[in-house]
């Protein structure tokens, strides 16, 4: 049980932590050598070129400069400097709006931890409810006396529990819902005033019926000219290239360790390298490595022309799915947000991800075993967050004073000295949990391409949904339920059973201690660990040794990475949980969670300014579930709360608490209808005003140029490596892609001949492209 001093020391060193890495961070910032890991952001809009100095040698690589290192905090009224409209024109409004979570947990937790501390702390500490407990052999500290354990039984103070329980939920929900608006129409205004992109005229049709009559290509236009005829454009059918996929990666590795191998032997021409073929190059033939790296990629172009063919001439290749695109917006938002056939399990539509946003792989998986695959999923992770509370309450139980004692014996005298018994109680369980859940994301990641989404954002929307989940019930509920059990054990076994929901009451808020430090691990030292990117920086340079030759390998030795809201939103949900949680049951824990807001979102706002380059756009699509959550968070509070007070044998003012979770359930269903269609629908209004606009700016836009080649499989686009090669298979997909009219007698309406070509054609012309002709 961590007290007072313990968790002194915790904040001591994670305080000192977070000051060293933001001092290496200031420190490795200002060096030229380090220009691209801690500004890519800037070199890949074309912004910032590398810095050149002249005069030493030494200062192409370590700035001289002393004054600089004195203005080692410059950067964080740097990064609250940027407006927010200008921000948005930056980094897009994914990223701004991200950062507006972190403002929303200020909004709500500074006034609360204010009122918090004015009205409940002093009516928690003058009492004296856990000097009594402790003769009964129930566990307590010193700041366990701030929290609602410290009040006795039918105590008339609940009232000002129940009173800051109201006050909690009004004020959250009033923050949540200008910010549902806010966001709503931050995300609307994006939309009309964003530049024209390929996803606006584009919707996905999947589970297109089989045929024996025309190919997938062939009926997916005929279905679209007949039921869309004024507004039908293009489409491109959707192939099964994952095979071709995994050997354009493999040939890039090949190059990459080619690349190595060479400048290796430029730097000592006296002796070629060897390798050895067998794995990891322990065993196997000894070859030369240059000349074996040549033979693989030669082999490997022949296999990946070998499979483009085979994916252009085999209709097995084709999956019944589609890109089709529209000549306005109107016309894709009527089709994205309509029933296509009397059938409603056949021509599915939706919007259709932006490109970057496309998650190709599972594009190539039959949409009927979506719904299997789900609940296999769905399985999986049921057995994944229950059996992982085993090993979480082990390791939590050795990771402390008594655990470490039972197991190793012989460390007892080390143990029992005051610093470290002070770090074992306020340092060790925070990290051992924080490192016992470093694998979870990737685990869920797995899972969440393995059901099947088509983009990036459901990818990582569905992994946060997952990690809160698994978080509210291993890390919230486990540390609380286990804690109980192994802190109250004595208590337990020495008391009747009438007085255990007693002791259980009481034990809940004394769990606090441990998230104290857990928050000072994770949400302190973890978010300085973030900005000094230390994995990214030790990579790039390793590359820029081994790998780099050209200006292109030294944009692609950068990794800017992303803001990861698979793993940043459950984490900031969490600190929601807990603070809405504890407000009412053990305030101290409010000033710390609020140090993690703060500085968590300087931080962030820094690297998404001069780091993160997102990998998609998707207008603050996630707002519904951020919001969702909290409010999941407020309902859990007041049940939790209600749970409390029914083992203090407030019987009077516990019912006062039951209209809480109807209000809150009720809000949340009024914000639900109010604002989230502008996050699932796209107004009819708004695309007839766009469209409009649009032919009006320019009358002669190429709009089918444009979409094109939108959707094509980054596979089959031509790079510069293999330009002659893919000419030649470019020119034979446009020749095996082209619509022809319909074979089957029964469709009289079809328009024949086909005006509209298929979906490949030469590379699509800037965005704007001028026709002096119209067809």
């Amino acid at each position: 049980m961590a007290t007072i001093k313990d968790i002194g020391v915790a904040a001591a060193i994670n305080i000192l932590s977070a000051f060293i890495f933001l001092v290496a961070f200031a420190i490795l910032r200002l060096q030229p050598f380090n220009d691209r890991v801690y500004f890519p952001k800037w070199y890949l809009k074309g912004l910032r070129s590398d810095p050149a100095h002249s005069g030493a040698f030494v200062r192409k690589f370590v700035n001289l400069d002393f004054r600089s290192y004195l203005r080692f905090l410059n950067w964080m009224p740097d990064a609250l400097r940027m407006p927010e409209p200008e921000l948005i024109d930056h980094a897009g409004l994914d990223s701004a709006v991200y950062l507006r979570i972190y403002l929303i947990g200020l909004k709500i937790f500074v006034p609360i931890a204010f009122l918090a501390w004015a009205m409940l702390v002093p009516v928690n500490w003058t009492n004296s409810t856990l000097e009594l407990a402790k003769l009964n052999n129930v566990t307590s500290s010193d700041i366990d006396k701030l929290s609602i354990s410290n009040i006795p039984v039918k105590s008339q103070r609940f009232w000002g529990h129940i009173v800051m329980a109201y006050a909690v939920t009004f004020w959250t929900c009033c923050v949540l819902l200008k910010e549902y608006a806010k966001v709503a129409s931050m995300r609307l205004q994006f939309l009309a005033s964003e530049r024209r992109r390929a996803d606006q005229f584009t919707v996905l049709a999947r589970n297109v019926p089989p045929d024996p009559d025309e190919s997938v290509s062939e009926l997916v236009e005929h279905f679209f000219l007949v039921n869309h005829p004024d507004h039908y454009l293009t489409h491109q059918v959707v192939y099964n290239a994952n095979k071709l996929a995994k050997l354009v990666k493999k040939k890039k590795k090949m190059q990459n360790w080619l690349v190595y191998y060479k400048n290796k032997y430029s730097r000592n021409n006296s002796e070629r390298p060897f390798m050895k073929t067998g794995f990891l190059g322990l065993w196997g033939n000894k070859v030369d490595s240059i000349d074996h790296h040549e033979s693989e990629i030669e082999k490997l172009s022949k296999e990946i022309t070998a499979e483009r063919e085979r994916i252009a001439e085999d209709p097995n290749s084709i999956m019944p799915a589609a890109f089709v695109s529209f000549k306005t917006r109107w016309g894709t938002a009527v089709c994205a947000q309509t029933q296509q056939s009397r059938n409603p399990t056949i021509w599915l539509t939706e919007w259709a991800p932006e490109p970057r946003d496309v998650y190709w792989p599972n594009l190539a998986i039959p949409y009927v075993s979506l719904s299997v695959r789900r609940l296999v999923i769905a399985v999986a992770f049921f057995f994944l967050t229950f059996f992982f509370m085993i090993p979480i309450a082990i390791v939590q139980s050795l990771a402390s004073l008594e655990g470490i004692e039972k197991a190793a014996p012989f460390l007892k005298p080390v143990v029992e000295k005051a610093f470290v018994k002070s770090l074992i109680a306020g340092f060790l369980p925070g990290i051992v949990l924080k490192l016992f859940l470093i694998f979870l994301p990737t685990i869920l990641m797995i899972m969440s391409r393995f059901e099947g989404f088509i983009s990036l954002s459901s990818l990582e929307r569905r992994a946060a949904s997952r990690y809160y989940l698994f978080n509210f019930v291993n890390v919230f509920l486990g540390s609380i339920i286990t804690g109980s059990a192994f802190d109250q054990l004595d208590s337990f076994i020495h008391q009747s059973a009438s007085d255990i929901p007693k002791t259980i009451g009481v034990a809940i808020p004394i769990k606090a201690t441990f998230f104290i430090t857990y928050i000072m691990v994770d949400g302190w030292a973890g978010i300085a660990g973030e900005i000094l990117m230390l994995k990214p920086l030790i990579i790039y340079h390793l590359k820029n040794f081994f790998l780099v030759k050209t200006e292109k390998d030294r944009e692609e030795a950068m990794d800017p990475g992303s803001l990861g809201f698979n793993t940043g939103e459950p984490r900031i949900q969490f600190y929601f949980l807990l603070g809405l949680v504890y407000a009412t049951v053990t305030p101290a824990i409010l000033p710390f969670i609020i140090i993690f807001f703060g500085f968590a979102y300087v931080v962030f706002r820094h690297q998404i300014i001069n780091v993160y380059n997102q990998e998609y756009e998707s207008a603050a699509a996630f707002w519904p579930d951020v919001h969702g959550r909290v409010v999941t968070a407020l309902v859990i509070s007041q049940v939790l709360l209600m749970g409390l007070l029914s083992t203090k044998e407030a019987a009077q003012s516990t019912p006062f608490l039951l209209a809480l979770p109807v209000l809150t359930i009720w809000f949340h269903r009024f914000c639900k209808g109010r604002y989230e269609p502008a996050f699932i629908r796209y107004p009819l209004q708004e695309a007839m005003m766009k469209d409009t606009l649009e032919r009006a700016r320019e009358p002669h836009l190429n709009l089918k140029g444009f979409l094109q080649n939108a959707y094509i499989h980054p596979v089959f686009k031509a790079s510069e490596d293999d330009e002659d090669e893919e000419e030649v298979f470019d020119e034979k997909w446009e020749s095996e892609s082209v619509i022809v009219p319909t074979k089957r007698q029964s469709r009289k309406n079809t328009p024949v001949p086909s005006r509209v070509s298929g979906a490949s054609s030469p590379p699509s012309p800037p965005e704007t492209v001028q026709e002096h002709s119209q067809p």
